[in-house]
């Protein structure tokens, strides 16, 4: 009989962070009442899961995200470096969006390779520990299901490695929403699914920190 396993990558939820700063890996941003709110609506989402293993990034408000689903399942949760935000040379910084950087001069010594990108961690780097914890993920929980928590930038690039996608793109068309969840089936040792659900949509529409990290 073919082993079925159930990876769901969660965006963690809403960030207080009434300045805009891109907080990235920077320590002290927590998540607001609403993000508490997002955390429990997956927490309930998800309690008649299969769940076995519960990971999480490092970053405060993954941890945060995860604390509901974990005891609602009575499991630890695990932190995993390799879930970490992607390093950003612009954070700490108000930048507005992409279109604030580009007139910004100060900004352009970074914005010359697209590709890699120049401004950050390399998407290459970001699949490969992404798909690390995901392996370590599919090991703990084999013919079950496992939680792990991270942030926009790591899951989408994931996705793009998984469905044999370019890396390169632009951040307003992720598909990552503030405690989405991207649920990866696989069969055996093969993906065989990739569903996307917002299981707090309706909480979503009440922010305005959406395209946050």
């Amino acid at each position: 009989m073919a082993n079925r396993t159930v990876i769901h990558l969660l965006r963690h939820g809403e960030v207080y962070n009434p300045d805009g700063v891109l907080y990235g890996r920077l320590p002290n941003f927590h998540l607001s009442e609403l993000g508490r709110e997002m955390a429990q609506r997956v927490a309930d989402a998800t309690a008649d899961r299969d769940i076995v293993t519960v990971m999480a990034s490092p970053m405060e408000r993954a941890q945060e995200t995860a604390a509901p689903i974990a005891a609602a399942h009575d499991l630890p949760i695990e932190i995993n470096e390799n879930l970490i935000e992607g390093d950003n040379k612009f954070e700490g910084q108000v930048v507005g969006g992409p279109d604030r950087l580009l007139k910004n001069p100060q900004m352009w010594r970074h914005l010359w390779n697209p590709l890699r990108p120049s401004w950050g961690e390399p998407y290459a780097e970001i699949a490969q520990r992404m798909l690390s914890a995901i392996d370590l993920a599919r090991e703990e929980a084999a013919g079950h299901e496992a939680l792990l928590v991270s942030h926009q930038l790591p899951i989408w690039i994931a996705r793009l490695d998984l469905e044999d996608r370019n890396y390169v793109h632009d951040p307003r068309s992720r598909q990552c929403a503030l405690a989405s969840l991207t649920s990866l089936t696989y069969t055996d040792d093969v993906l065989t699914a990739v569903v996307y659900t917002e299981p707090a949509a309706d909480l979503v529409e009440k922010s305005n920190k959406g395209v946050g990290a």
